[in-house]
């Protein structure tokens, strides 16, 4: 069973570990199979890649996953790196709020 840490894609994230330990980005794609996230330049790596019909060849910058554990929620609100967490409202509807000023997030 996996747990996700309810980060959602264009969620502005900081990192806590690694290479890039205190940058900030967007969340491009999240991986929930593998628990992991692609941040907007962020764990960059270089690529060489072949000549195919709709690409050139040469060496390109691609983003690759970080695991979702190293990554901390920014909220719009506080701009505090935070997790959120999830209430129901009263007419049944999931909302995330931050767990540092307890403002809903959407």
């Amino acid at each position: 069973m996996t747990t996700m840490a309810n980060i959602k894609k264009n969620d502005t994230v900081r990192v806590l570990t690694g290479k890039d330990k205190g940058k900030a980005g967007k969340v491009l794609r999240v991986l929930t199979k593998n628990e992991k996230v692609v941040v907007e330049n962020i764990n960059v790596y270089k690529k060489h890649q072949k000549q195919g019909p709709n690409r050139e060849a040469g060496i390109v910058d691609k983003a690759m996953p970080i695991h979702i554990s190293n990554v901390r929620a920014i909220c719009p609100k506080c701009s505090e790196a935070t997790s959120f967490r999830r209430k129901e409202l009263g007419d049944g509807k999931r909302v995330r709020f931050c767990r540092k000023c307890g403002e809903t997030i959407e």
